[in-house]
Formats: C-alpha cells, sequence, structure tokens
C-alpha cells in the first residue's frame, strides 16, 4: 500500500482491547481471503467498497453512515495484502475505535474539507480496480458481492436470530401495551425505542390502523388515531443484518372483513414458510404461494404488493419475483410479508438444512397452526386486547 497508510489495527489501551471480538477478527480475516481469491482469480489489483451492505459484511457489521442512515462517510479500499478504510479525519476515531476495533484495517485519511472523492480517484488511477458502484472507471461487480454475502455463515445467523428475537419481542410488546386512541405515530415512535435500546435500526416502520392497508400497502404511518385494531411492522438492522416481523392486534373481536382476509393471507405465509427450502428457485415458491392466493378466493391479492425478500446485509437484495431463478441454499434468509386486504403477515425465516427456521417466532402471542404437506406451522395469530 501506499507509504501514507497508517495502519490502525493495534488497539492503544487496555479498555479497546477489552472489546475486541475474536470470532469478528476471524471472520473479517476469512472474507478477506475470499476477496484476495477473487482478486486473483479476476485479474484485479483491488476492490473498492463503499454500499453500506458490503461494508457491513467485510467489516462484521460495522457502518459507514452517519446517524446509521444517511451518506457514506467512508469506504474500503482492499487489496490482496490490506485492507483500507477510507475516510476524513473527522471520522477516523469513530471507525477505529468503535466501528471497526482492532479487526486489522488501515488507514487512508484526508481533511474533511477535500473531496474523498479525489482520494479515491488517486488510489484507483493507473489500477484495474473492481467496486460495487462503477465510479472512477472501476467495474460494478456487485452481483459477485452478493454471492460473497449469500448464504450467510454461522457467525452471521447467530446474530440474525438475535436481530429477530429483539425485533419479535419489540413489536409484540409495543401491541399488548396499545391502548385504543393512540396515534399512528405514537406507535412508531414507541416501537423505536424497544428497538433503538438493544441496538436495532428502524428501517421500515408501518403502522397500519383501522384497516388501512387495504388501500395502501406500502404505508408508513401518520397522526391518525387507531380505534378498532392494527398491524405493526417493521424492518430492523442489527449488527448489518436486516430481519422483518409483523403483528396485528384488536380491540375486542376483530371486525369481519378483517378476520376474512386473514385467513388467506395466513395461508399464504404458512406456504411460503413451508417451501422455503434448499434447492428450490423463487419462482418454484411463487407458483405454490400463487396457487394458494386462487384455492383461497383471492387471486387478485398478490398483484397488489410484492410478497418476499432475501433480507441480508441488504434488504430486499433479491425480491421474489414470479420468475425469479435464485435458487435457496441452507443459509439464505427470507422476509415473508404477504397481504389480502386489511391482513399483512410478516416473519423471518432461514432456510437451512435441516428444514426451514422462523428467526422471528412468537413469544407469549396466540399462533393459528396450519398444516402444510403434513408439518405443522405455527402462524401468529390476531391479539385481542380489551381496552
Amino acid at each position: 500500500m501506499s507509504p501514507s497508510a497508517v495502519d490502525l489495527s493495534d488497539p492503544h489501551s487496555s479498555a479497546e482491547f477489552a472489546t475486541i471480538d475474536t470470532g469478528r477478527v476471524a471472520e473479517v480475516t476469512r472474507r478477506h481471503q475470499l476477496i484476495r481469491e477473487f482478486l486473483h482469480r479476476e485479474d484485479y489489483c483491488a476492490l473498492h467498497l463503499q454500499h453500506p451492505a458490503n461494508f457491513a459484511w467485510l467489516t462484521g457489521g460495522g457502518q459507514n453512515q452517519r446517524g446509521g442512515s444517511t451518506g457514506q462517510t467512508g469506504s474500503l479500499f482492499i487489496t490482496p495484502d490490506a485492507r483500507v478504510i477510507v475516510c476524513s479525519n473527522a471520522e477516523t476515531a469513530q471507525y477505529f475505535e468503535s466501528e471497526v476495533p482492532g479487526l486489522g484495517f488501515q488507514l487512508k485519511e484526508r481533511p474533511w474539507f477535500e473531496p474523498r472523492a479525489v482520494m479515491v480517484s488517486d488510489l484507483c488511477r493507473g489500477r484495474r480496480v473492481a467496486s460495487d458502484t462503477g465510479t472512477n472507471g472501476t467495474d460494478d461487480v456487485s452481483m459477485m458481492l452478493l454471492g460473497m454475502r449469500l448464504p450467510l455463515t454461522p457467525f452471521d445467523t447467530e446474530r440474525l436470530i438475535e436481530a429477530g428475537r429483539i425485533a419479535a419481542h419489540a413489536v409484540e410488546a409495543t401491541a399488548r401495551t396499545l391502548t385504543r386512541g393512540r396515534t399512528e405515530a405514537e406507535i412508531a415512535g414507541e416501537l423505536s425505542h424497544r428497538l433503538l435500546k438493544h441496538g436495532v435500526v428502524p428501517e421500515r416502520i408501518q403502522i397500519l390502523g383501522d384497516g388501512r392497508g387495504r388501500r395502501f400497502r406500502y404505508w408508513t404511518f401518520n397522526q391518525s388515531q387507531v380505534q378498532r385494531y392494527c398491524t405493526i411492522s417493521v424492518v430492523g438492522r442489527y449488527q448489518g443484518l436486516h430481519v422483518g416481523v409483523a403483528r396485528t392486534v384488536s380491540f375486542g373481536d376483530p371486525p369481519a372483513d378483517l378476520l376474512a382476509a386473514f385467513e388467506p393471507a395466513a395461508l399464504v405465509a404458512a406456504t411460503g414458510v413451508y417451501f422455503s427450502q434448499p434447492e428450490w428457485e423463487l419462482f418454484e415458491v411463487w407458483n405454490r404461494v400463487r396457487r394458494l392466493y386462487e384455492k383461497s378466493g383471492a387471486a387478485a391479492e398478490w398483484r397488489q404488493a410484492d410478497q418476499a425478500d432475501v433480507v441480508e446485509y441488504a434488504f430486499g437484495s433479491v425480491p421474489l419475483m414470479p420468475n425469479s431463478e435464485f435458487r435457496l441454499t441452507a443459509g439464505v434468509p427470507l422476509f415473508w410479508h404477504p397481504s389480502v386486504g386489511p391482513a399483512l403477515m410478516g416473519d423471518t425465516v432461514l432456510v437451512t438444512s435441516e428444514g426451514t427456521v422462523i428467526v422471528t417466532p412468537p413469544s407469549d402471542w396466540p399462533v393459528v397452526p396450519i398444516s402444510v404437506k403434513g408439518v405443522n406451522i405455527d402462524i401468529p395469530a390476531i391479539l385481542v386486547v380489551d381496552r
């Protein structure tokens, strides 16, 4: 690397040393080896990464976005022999003390008032460089990087399961304590609080009060008060990984139109969960889901909104499409979120060699056992509260 690259991989205090995750160190080293092999195989000198998903993947959960959601503050420049963080002096301390402590990264720094793009251009000049953006004359290899991120490793799945537990608990706790007359925005705020205090960043929140999802499948929330029932849905990011979950709560007996829509939606959800199996291509799963919509008398509903997404370090990197040839393998997570009228389901599952694992299982929540090919799938039911 350039002599101006500074090695900050070794901590300078016992406090910093105590934060080092040896499992994470090993995983980052393994992922660097994957990139090393890729560079050699494709005859590249280096790989430049600035998409948050790829930054999080290579660093084992670090982030390069200010505040967790706005523009990138730094990027990674990877060669066979070094992994370098490219950032301004304003971000250096945060990167090396918070995002990548003791993980073997080096530094290429610029003053905050000088464009980072100039430094990146200097690093790429005269070299054959791959990237996840195609900028600075580099080759965009985003699809190849997706192949490195998936399937998830045991390191990832441990964190995914933890993320699912936190997200499901936050949604269910928010629903259980809900009272009539709360605004959708208030409910969103309470859910955000429950997630953030456990390290989960809410990327997408939907508070669908009183059947609003019938007309607006991608509704978020506003100041409307919830009077009869509500679906709470969230996609959260935890240590770089994404999970999604949704639950529905009703004040008193659910109205007939909700119950009528909930039944086919639950059947579709159970079908999607069951058929998320290794070596199935997504269009094969889709054919089963579509048939369930038709058998349930809701044939037109699947056309109203998407049904599922592959979730990993990027959310929705592979959407479920009628003609998708993406092949599921053990270690691929999916967020199933089928909807019928006012009913929206939502759970994250992990494809494994032993069968599908629900990452966001209900806890202290009513379920509807649905049999698919002789296997019972517990689908979260409507929680009825008397408030």
